[in-house]
């Protein structure tokens, strides 16, 4: 999955497949996870809003409904 940089203190890379509906991102600390279900409108919302890192603890992180895994550098993109 291709994976643009983002302007935020925790993350570095966000990426995302809307035919699986997922987004990826890759943290400053290097690890990477993938995160499902996110729509399209989801994923619009997180890249408009003004604080990334603020977005996705309130939105994704704990979010019971979005499933997620860890990846490592050759199963994600660069």
């Amino acid at each position: 999955m291709k994976r643009q940089k983002v302007e935020s203190s925790n993350l570095a890379e966000v990426g995302y497949d809307p035919d699986i509906m997922t987004m990826e991102i890759k943290f400053k600390n290097g690890k990477i996870y993938q995160y499902w279900p996110i729509t399209v409108s989801g994923i619009e919302a997180f890249m408009k809003a003004k604080s990334k890192g603020e977005f996705f603890c309130k939105n994704i992180r704990d979010n019971k409904t979005i499933n997620y895994k860890q990846v490592d550098e050759m199963q994600g993109s660069k």
